[in-house]
């Protein structure tokens, strides 16, 4: 009829009664059925894409058997394949992982290998899919130690490509194991790196920097490393009440595991020296306006942000020597007098 359907329904006259108001209502339907199938002509379960993936745990759970997606995924990626298509393979295997527990546990170290080759491409994008996949393995017990030995690769990353999507990708990795004593050494020449990090203005990545540099601060051999770390003039900024409170959060937690770290009686037995722009001078020396911030904080709309801002002051007033009762406190350097 050449005629488009508002204006077959314009010319529709309802007022023609029953007959008319059928013939509409069967037109209603007939779309709902052409709609319907429209919906129900869904992709084949091999398709990559996010919606196919989780029906692939729907069918697997409703089933009881092995959709054999996760293989088949692994198995084309060893294929040559260009850069665009190893990105979505690997977009593809994190999700499954993350679906489809019983066939990601099934996989073998086989796999993570293949899946850390790629943190060797060329392409950053596919560098950081790879990276994201190893974290979705990393839920695996299994796979830890397996996982554990692209750890180096992964520093390596973090220290030569300034890339904030890898970085966020890489320091997520790293927070979900634990990294072995061996590393040790690359983390010491990662460090910079790492406060550079923090000292950006990406949040994400500023988030898991501050984490790993906590987990690392109470390492007895990494924390002379940390402290001693040279940092920009104004780093107390990330203490002030502006800064988002998931951040503040994490940096006030750092502050804590620094403080209790130097007040500790193995780490008071040396008598360190420490450069003028390094991290100790910033929060603990006798110019720093650490304090200011602090006190600030303690008033702060989140409640867990005051409550740790506490916790470091707290820290900063009371620090056990060597020799001296466990449950006695005394004042450090010039923070705090006792009016205060």
């Amino acid at each position: 009829m050449g005629m488009s359907i508002p204006q077959y329904l314009g010319q529709m006259d309802i007022r023609k009664g029953v007959v008319g108001l059928a013939t509409g209502a069967g037109f209603i339907y007939l779309l709902y059925k052409a709609i319907r199938a429209g919906i129900k002509c869904q992709p084949p379960l091999y398709t990559a894409s996010p919606i196919c993936i989780a029906r692939l745990a729907v069918e697997r759970e409703r089933h009881g058997r092995d959709s054999g997606e996760l293989r088949r995924l692994l198995n084309s990626l060893e294929h040559k394949q260009d850069e665009y298509a190893k990105s979505m393979i690997l977009h593809s295997i994190t999700r499954c992982v993350y679906l489809l527990e019983a066939e990601a546990s099934s996989c073998t170290t086989d796999d993570i290998s293949l899946v850390g080759s790629m943190l060797d491409d060329k392409d950053n994008s596919v560098k950081i899919q790879a990276l994201n996949t190893l974290k979705a393995f990393s839920g695996i017990r299994k796979f830890r130690l397996k996982i554990q030995e692209h750890t180096v690769k992964v520093l390596e990353l973090i220290s030569t490509i300034w890339d904030s999507e890898l970085h966020v990708a890489s320091l997520r990795l790293l927070n979900s194991l634990p990294l072995p004593d061996y590393v040790h050494p690359q983390l010491r020449r990662v460090m910079p790196a790492l406060m550079e990090i923090l000292q950006s203005e990406y949040i994400l990545a500023q988030v898991q920097a501050i984490r790993l540099l906590s987990y690392l601060a109470q390492k007895n051999d990494l924390l002379y490393d940390i402290l001693n770390c040279q940092v920009h003039s104004n780093f107390l900024n990330l203490f002030q009440s502006t800064q988002p409170g998931s951040l503040l959060f994490e940096v006030l937690v750092f502050a804590e595991r620094l403080s209790e770290g130097r007040n500790s009686p193995h780490y008071r037995a040396v008598r360190w020296h420490y450069n003028e722009q390094s991290l100790h001078e910033a929060l603990f020396g006798d110019e720093s306006r650490l304090a200011d911030r602090l006190l600030a904080l303690v008033i702060h709309p989140e409640e867990e942000v005051q409550i740790q801002a506490c916790r470091v002051i707290v820290s900063l007033q009371c620090s056990q020597d060597v020799g001296v009762r466990p449950s006695s406190c005394r004042p450090s350097h010039s923070y705090f007098n006792s009016g205060e």
